[in-house]
């Protein structure tokens, strides 16, 4: 396992010196013998796994790819990490006029569920570079996985970012309602947010956000002016999400550098 990870990362990163190749040695050795040890591997949500490739155009991996060889040589102060409400966030106004100035990268994958997104960053998408704050926005496509899961492995993202960028400060962000009518997904999605939320209390290096503005209406359904097919956001339902979300960053952006343990 280790050989394998480690021929991986030479692919990536060409080491130039043996120094460097034992490094990257040390460096798999920590990854791997971390998730080995990890009491949440046995969760399917907080174990690293890439998406798999069912349609058969290998998309997925070649956006993986394209982050990690695209952050090489950036100096982001802000990471955008996360399925498609945070891939769409990109080709929106909203994105070009709060999120651009402040120097962020949009890694943000459709379907992508938290072993998805643990696997990404455990495979390269942090190593070229150290966001002041990484906003974390996964956990409605974890299809099958109970509400205790996938906190499971929301907080195992934010363990893994801590201890790749001890510095940086994740913001995790709630996960919002989905469907027309009240319906099991909707519940399952406020218990993770009430258990994340739990979690990062007890946490120096994360915090929570709830960013829904109440999408839901008094009669219970959730309007298409918000949620245009019930799961993703309208250019106008991104504004009312990102203007509380833009004020959080950058208080956090403002405040002094950190190192304290999770």
């Amino acid at each position: 396992m280790v050989w394998g990870e480690l021929d991986r990362r030479v692919k990536v990163k060409g080491p130039t010196s043996a120094k460097h190749l034992w490094e990257l040695l040390q460096d798999c050795w920590k990854t791997i013998s971390a998730a080995a040890m990890s009491p949440t591997n046995s969760n399917p949500a907080a174990t690293p796994n890439p998406c798999q490739d069912t349609q058969g155009d290998g998309r997925w991996m070649s956006m993986h790819n394209r982050f990690v060889s695209g952050s090489k040589g950036k100096e982001p102060d802000v990471l955008f990490v996360g399925d498609s409400l945070v891939q769409l966030l990109h080709e929106f106004e909203v994105w070009r006029k709060l999120f651009s100035p402040l120097h962020a990268l949009n890694f943000g994958i459709g379907g992508d569920a938290t072993q998805h997104v643990l696997w990404r960053l455990t495979n390269g998408e942090l190593e070229y570079i150290s966001p002041k704050v990484v906003v974390l926005w996964v956990g409605t496509n974890n299809h099958g996985h109970s509400p205790e899961d996938i906190c499971g492995g929301i907080i195992a993202i934010v363990h893994l970012i801590h201890t790749k960028l001890p510095h940086t400060h994740c913001l995790v962000l709630g996960l919002l309602p989905r469907g027309k009518s009240p319906n099991r997904l909707r519940e399952r999605n406020a218990k993770v947010n009430e258990l994340v939320q739990g979690k990062l209390s007890s946490l120096s290096c994360a915090s929570y956000l709830d960013v829904d503005p109440g999408f839901v209406q008094s009669d219970g359904t959730i309007s298409h002016q918000d949620l245009y097919d019930y799961l993703h956001l309208t250019p106008q339902a991104y504004q009312r999400v990102c203007q509380p979300l833009y004020t959080c960053i950058k208080t956090l952006l403002e405040r002094p550098a950190e190192n304290k343990g999770p």
